[in-house]
């Protein structure tokens, strides 16, 4: 036999958040040193607790059969210690805890929860999201068999121990292929994703409390990528050879004007285009967030409308314009920028913050006018730009010192 384990059995209490005077009593095992606990599903006055002996105070009949019931489960605990010391394999303090629960083999396991929480969902969630989940699993059934040495746990050991171990691996995490390395709020999103998958046990009753509840998010703003009216223009006038370039330019100018994301480009069929009174409107809806959208057509994006309104790839399907993938949109919009000289990451997603800074915002278009455009349900989620409204304020109240001072010597 290998080499004993040390065994710690403790019933601890704690506050209740919905009455500070009533106890929820926790059985913690530690097993070598690392702990695990879970709730026993029992509450009891606090007053009635003594936390140093972990039994309840009194000689009734109920402080009795509460305490005969602690001794009958610690009596159990120490039965499956000694099972698993006895198989004489190596064994961790959740193995124990697993065994405690009396978790069986048809109770879900991790793997099998998330592709449950896939198949419900897959009706719900856009396909894009979908594919996220899944790079989600990936790397969880990564951490699980580099970090913990398993192919699969039981959700129910999923605790807070798990998750702070999990967003370490991540941050450690180095690809093997041409990805980059996680940065902060990518590994955010995976966390974000694993809480709403446990979520789904809650809501199923199969957990009592999501263990994310201690856990905090703490995404960082970074400064959004657009280009100045410097930038846009030389991008405009610019001629290209190339005819594919030609188009990807022009549909990242097109965005740059209506504020649309790549996808909702590529859906916008020609019953999208309407005229009303004269001036003629996009009705589209955000596939991202399925929010109706009516964005006024600029003069520049009716133009680059009407240059491929014959166009075979878009006339043979209905569409607006003929596009491209966004992959591919993407890496020739880093060709543009070489050939344009323009020092930024250019990404068709650079074109809706253009939309929303340089050709709105700057332009004095109040930000509420700009959330609508965009697609936003929250106007917070607009006020990532509210640095550009700071500074066309500033530009604005310089411009009227300068209106009151040329008044002043004139008088």
């Amino acid at each position: 036999m290998k080499s004993r384990k040390t065994l710690g059995i403790q019933f601890v209490g704690r506050h209740s958040k919905a009455d500070p005077k009533i106890l929820q009593l926790f059985l913690r095992l530690t097993v070598d040193g690392r702990r695990s606990e879970f709730s026993m599903k029992k509450s009891i006055p606090k007053h009635s607790w003594n936390s140093a002996k972990g039994t309840v105070k009194g000689t009734s009949l109920e402080s009795q059969r509460i305490n005969d019931a602690l001794e009958e489960i610690k009596s159990f605990v120490i039965s499956k210690y000694h099972e698993m010391m006895v198989r004489d394999l190596p064994f961790t303090v959740e193995d124990l805890k697993s065994a405690v629960l009396g978790i069986e083999e048809e109770d879900f396991s991790l793997r099998e929860l998330i592709d449950y929480h896939q198949e419900m969902m897959e009706s719900t969630l856009k396909p894009g999201t979908l594919k996220n989940y899944e790079t989600t699993k990936k790397y969880v059934l990564e951490y699980l068999e580099k970090s913990l040495r398993k192919k699969d746990i039981s959700f129910r050991l999923v605790d807070y121990k798990f998750i702070m171990g999990f967003e370490n691996f991540l941050r450690r995490h180095q690809p093997t292929d041409h990805q980059r390395p996680l940065q902060h709020n990518g590994i955010l999103k995976h966390m974000e994703r694993l809480k709403k998958i446990l979520n789904l046990a809650v809501k199923m009753d199969l957990l009592e409390k999501n263990p994310f509840e201690k856990y905090q998010f703490k995404f960082k703003r970074y400064e959004r990528d657009f280009l100045d009216g410097d930038e846009l223009k030389k991008l405009e006038e610019k001629e290209f050879a190339n005819q594919r370039l030609d188009l990807v330019r022009d549909l990242f100018v097109f965005s740059c004007y209506t504020g649309l994301a790549y996808i909702d480009v590529a859906s916008l069929n020609k019953d999208c285009l309407v005229k009303s009174e004269g001036d003629y409107w996009l009705y589209t809806e955000r596939i991202k967030t399925n929010t109706p959208v009516k964005i006024p057509v600029l003069p520049k994006a009716l133009d680059l409308i009407e240059k491929y309104s014959d166009h075979p790839r878009a006339s043979s399907k209905g569409l607006l314009l003929p596009v491209l993938s966004n992959q591919k949109l993407n890496s020739y919009l880093k060709e543009i920028a070489d050939v344009c000289e323009i020092d930024k990451n250019l990404s068709f997603h650079v074109a809706r913050h253009t939309f929303a800074t340089t050709v709105t915002l700057k332009n004095g278009v109040p930000m509420e006018t700009v959330s609508k455009l965009l697609g936003h349900n929250k106007l917070s989620t607009t006020q990532i730009y509210a640095r550009v409204v700071e500074a066309k304020v500033k530009e604005d109240m310089g411009k009227l010192k300068e209106r009151l001072s040329m008044k002043g010597r004139k008088m």
